[in-house]
């Protein structure tokens, strides 16, 4: 369930002539019993909305006072957001003979006296906002409105904007359907409102409120949403037409990004994550090697030597807006599928309630979802919704979890062959095409659920390089395939470095034969550059291996400053 909040402004939204019809009332009311939850938003006092609309209790939050107070039915319980009218504004009114209403927050007239009250303000030098609500004139604090009142009452529920649908008629509604999801216009809502609406309702007022209603039950708006663009995010630019952006809608379904090691997966992910953050979405990453440590925008949790804190990083996903990265460098290689699986009933649990975090990014997905993977219960698959999976073979990742992707990102050479392969492991067509070339930064994106052939993008780049983490790789543990393994030239060994730290003391170990075997086939600056992902190093490295009159004695020697010079020296 996406959408798990409706905010409605009151007049000639949800009442009409001040009164909320019976069929709207039963409305809202079948809504409460689907699980979602309901805020009203309005510009009166709470002293007159409570004698005008006695049901407030079928509300979890009231916004009164244009934004700036915040009321809780359950406890009865008022919040002022913001300061109060200052009281030289108020006896300068008085003087002048203005009319108007006081309340907490805000000072309230009626057209035309807003020339009157813009003077006032600008005689006084008090930083005040006009706000017109049709007839009405309302004045606030700087950047009190409707929308600053609705963040302050989902931050309160714990719920992201993200989740929100919102309605309503009139010029001071802007704020708040702005800032939401969804933003919906009651057929009789002024033509500026409907112009920026996401939705304009067949019906006015009270009717239009019960066609939301009725839509948001149905199917959680997907009608209405598959229409939506302003949220989308791009996964690059069409290659031969750079004016088109291939786009992909949050919540429109899960991602696939597949293609070899060192193929630049990581780094067209980036460019998504970076715009997810933009957009305040929130994430959850869980990452196996440490490469998104630090991610600008994010909390890490994990280190090389320290296994992340489930309860940590379940109490930091609580707010709204904080993504997360869950460095699983400190968890043994063997263990890291466990404690995934311990991992994934709590944030089911967190996207049943919240619906979020918005999106799951996997890394190493056939290691932490492997093909054996089977859910302990019906309701576990939901939680890879609005994933996206990062492997290098699609056809080792868990079936539940493939079947959910909608589109698939395939980066490096053989792209054709990485699509085939997803295809087989999910049993659909295959995509149609032959195999094509690609660049470096390119992909090709298939929409496996429209039937379109693949289309060859050049992939959405992050706005900075991500620095990895070298001393991960000193002392951390990579996984089986990315390991090094000494086996020498008849293959009679098989000593696994899993990290650089290991690597260096078996090369101190091993017999001149193996190392001399490796060295001149050029597998050691091959493992740098493809796996550690260490161009400079590999350099070096490859030099040594082209000296064709080095030691073993000598080679070792320079092969380990190397390394040590730029990994494991003291920090």
């Amino acid at each position: 369930m996406q959408f798990l909040v409706i905010a409605t402004d009151y007049d000639g939204t949800l009442a009409h002539d001040g009164k909320v019809d019976p069929p709207t009332l039963a409305a809202i009311e079948r809504l409460k019993q689907s699980g979602r939850k309901l805020i009203l938003v309005t510009g009166r006092h709470l002293p007159d909305l409570r004698e005008i609309f006695p049901k407030l209790d079928l509300f979890d939050r009231v916004i009164v006072e244009n934004g700036g107070v915040l009321y809780r039915p359950e406890s009865r319980e008022e919040k002022v957001l913001c300061e109060p009218p200052p009281d030289n504004f108020v006896v300068a009114l008085e003087q002048k003979r203005i009319p108007f209403s006081l309340g907490r927050a805000v000072v309230a007239t009626w057209m035309p006296h807003e020339e009157a009250v813009l003077n006032t303000i600008r005689e006084l030098g008090l930083e005040l906002q006009v706000t017109f609500n049709k007839g009405a004139v309302m004045v606030l604090p700087s950047g009190v409105n409707k929308g600053s009142g609705l963040k302050a009452a989902v931050d309160e529920l714990g719920i992201s904007l993200h989740n929100v649908v919102s309605i309503g008629d009139a010029e001071n509604d802007h704020a708040f359907l702005g800032i939401s999801e969804c933003a919906v216009a009651v057929s009789n809502a002024l033509p500026a409102l409907k112009e920026r609406a996401d939705f304009v309702t067949a019906g006015a007022r009270g009717e239009g409120v019960r066609e939301l209603v009725e839509h948001t039950i149905k199917d959680d708006l997907h009608e209405v949403t598959a229409r939506m663009v302003r949220h989308s995010f791009s996964l690059g630019e069409r290659i031969n037409d750079n004016s088109q952006q291939i786009r992909v809608r949050p919540f429109e379904g899960s991602i696939l990004v597949t293609g070899p090691s060192g193929s630049g997966k990581s780094t067209a992910v980036s460019g998504i994550l970076e715009q997810l953050i933009d957009q305040s979405y929130q994430f959850c990453l869980l990452d196996p090697e440490g490469d998104y440590e630090d991610f600008k925008g994010t909390l890490s949790f994990g280190t090389v030597s320290d296994r992340p804190d489930p309860k940590a990083l379940l109490r930091a996903l609580k707010s709204t807006q904080q993504s997360i990265v869950v460095n699983l460098l400190g968890v043994p290689v063997k263990d890291r599928p466990g404690y995934f699986s311990e991992l994934l009933p709590h944030i089911q649990d967190l996207r049943s309630r919240t619906a979020r975090p918005h999106w799951l990014v996997i890394d190493e997905a056939h290691h932490l979802l492997p093909s054996s993977w089977t859910p302990i219960n019906t309701t576990v698959p939901q939680v890879l919704e609005s994933t996206i999976l990062i492997t290098v073979h699609p056809d080792h990742v868990a079936k539940a979890a493939l079947n959910l992707v909608d589109v698939v990102v395939a980066i490096g050479h053989s792209p054709m062959q990485s699509l085939r392969s997803f295809a087989t492991a999910i049993q659909v067509q295959e995509p149609q095409g032959s195999e094509v070339e690609i660049k470096t930064g390119e992909a090709l994106v298939w929409f496996r659920k429209n039937a379109s052939n693949p289309i060859h993008i050049k992939a959405t780049r992050s706005s900075g390089e991500r620095r990895r983490h070298l001393r991960n790789y000193a002392a951390g543990e990579l996984s089986f395939e990315q390991s090094f393994y000494f086996r020498g030239p008849e293959s009679k060994l098989n000593l696994r470095a899993q990290n650089l730290n290991i690597f260096v003391q078996l090369a101190d170990g091993i017999d001149d034969s193996t190392w001399m075997h490796h060295l001149q086939r050029g597998d050691y600056s091959h493992w740098f550059r493809e796996i550690i992902k260490d161009d400079d190093l590999a350099q070096i490295v490859a030099k040594v291996e082209q000296d064709k009159h080095t030691s073993a004695r000598e080679s070792r020697r320079k092969v380990k400053e190397a390394i040590e010079s730029r990994y494991t020296a003291p920090a």
